[in-house]
């Protein structure tokens, strides 16, 4: 490694000479250009770090988390550099990325996690709108700007064993006559990244998470493209395996992706409670762009809550949707001060459940024994240009103490079963929408 290095800074020293030499007739700034992009190019691959040059064995039975973990605190250590993971299927626990580091999968490469929870320590996190102590994620990055997720290959979260344990407390529980929470099994997400600048994940398939599968907290600038997310209905369905949650973060695009998991898609998160508002842990999301994606089979194509506070300038155009569940919902918590506005979701065709469902969202209510009585405000919503066959047109019937405010449907054409949309709030404007060919029809 040592003479490479010296290879390739005497290689610099050449190009360089010879830029000086040959080029005078280039300015000193393209000069500084040159160089400066020659010294990239030669020092790129230095800055590789290949899993399987480092004792890492493409053994899909043996665990592998010591050694991955040992190349990425190479890397940081010398200043940064990519953790290259190869053709074959690597068995992994939790790994943590350090600053400068990012992740390259490339074609056939499959990161696998271990299905022991074990294998993934109970460190400080945020789950469900709250800050607590959780299991780490398969992979995670805490103020790591710049990281980036590359593909084409997968990361596999081996879920099974963590939804069967799942099914079967939730099971053992019902039977009792008591209800389960999300937490009580443990299971860890697939990628959890915190407070991160500047992130992009892109052409990476993303599979069978034993939780949520892509968490952002507290993180800006990201890019999510051309990923494929999925986890599976059957034959053991995939239980809160979210495809991307966004909580507290501003300006995040999600671009040619396709999402299929069993539970919402794409969600809109930022804190839960009385309190929540109050919190600095929590926050707005905002100015989040979502575009030529397709969603197959979820719960919600995009959704606002349950954990939410405060959701602005969403955008949703130009997708494709193939699914039983609602476009756009929006989930109304009585024990939670929620806020969602300027909201738009346009160019939308496939087959769909419902276009709308606005309704209270009452799992795991909790006032806390506050008096308080919070409500939800939605304002500047509109939904445009959707061509789609769908179960039914939907509803909109938050809690008793909810505001609605100039909630626009336009330029709608809708084939259902169940052809009107049940409303009752005043301020909504129905411009243009045809269902089964007729004009929507209204009931409160």
């Amino acid at each position: 490694m040592q003479n490479r290095k010296a290879l390739l800074i005497f290689d610099q020293i050449v190009l360089s000479i010879y830029l000086t030499k040959y080029l005078p007739l280039l300015t000193m700034k393209r000069l500084t250009l040159l160089t400066f992009f020659a010294f990239m190019g030669f020092n790129g691959g230095a800055q590789e770090y290949v899993i399987t040059k480092f004792g890492v064995n493409a053994d899909s039975t043996k665990l592998n988390t010591k050694a991955i973990q040992s190349v990425i605190d190479k890397a940081f250590q010398k200043g940064g550099g990519t953790i290259v993971v190869p053709k074959g299927t690597y068995l992994t626990g939790a790994l943590f990325f350090k600053p400068k580091t990012n992740l390259l999968l490339q074609e056939g490469a499959v990161l696998k996690g271990s299905d022991n929870i074990k294998d993934y320590p109970f460190i400080p996190s945020r789950m469900e709108g709250r800050s607590l102590k959780y299991f780490a994620a398969l992979i995670n990055a805490s103020k790591v700007d710049g990281f980036s997720i590359t593909g084409p290959g997968t990361i596999d979260g081996n879920g099974l064993k963590f939804w069967k344990t799942f099914w079967s407390h939730r099971d053992s529980l019902n039977k009792l006559g008591r209800e389960s929470t999300n937490l009580e099994v443990s299971r860890p997400r697939l990628l959890f990244i915190w407070g991160c600048n500047n992130v992009n994940i892109r052409g990476v398939k993303l599979r069978n998470s034993g939780f949520w599968t892509t968490h952002l907290y507290q993180c800006n600038n990201v890019l999510i493209e051309n990923c494929d997310i999925r986890s599976p209905f059957r034959p053991v369905k995939a239980p809160s395996t979210d495809g991307i949650d966004i909580d507290v973060c501003k300006k995040v695009t999600i671009r040619g992706c396709y999402i299929s998991v069993n539970d919402d898609a794409i969600c809109i998160k930022g804190g839960k409670g009385v309190d929540a508002q109050k919190l600095p842990e929590n926050g707005i999301v905002e100015d989040i762009l979502i575009e030529n994606c397709t969603i197959g089979e979820a719960h919600a194509t995009l959704t606002m809550g349950s954990e939410c506070i405060h959701a602005r300038n969403i955008t949703m155009r130009n997708c494709k949707v193939d699914n039983n569940c609602p476009i756009l919902k929006m989930k109304m918590r009585g024990d939670t001060f929620q806020l969602y506005e300027n909201i738009t979701v346009e160019n939308i065709t496939g087959k769909c459940g419902s276009i709308i469902d606005l309704n209270p969202w009452k799992q795991f209510f909790d006032l806390a024994g506050s008096t308080a009585k919070p409500f939800g405000t939605i304002r500047n919503i509109r939904l445009s240009n959707i061509k789609v066959e769908a179960t039914k047109f939907g509803e909109m019937d938050g809690n008793p103490d909810d505001k609605v405010s100039g909630f626009l449907f336009e330029n709608l054409e809708v084939s259902t079963k169940t052809p009107f949309l049940k409303n009752k709030y005043q301020d909504v404007q129905i411009d243009h929408v045809m269902v089964n060919g007729a004009p929507l029809v209204v009931k409160p």
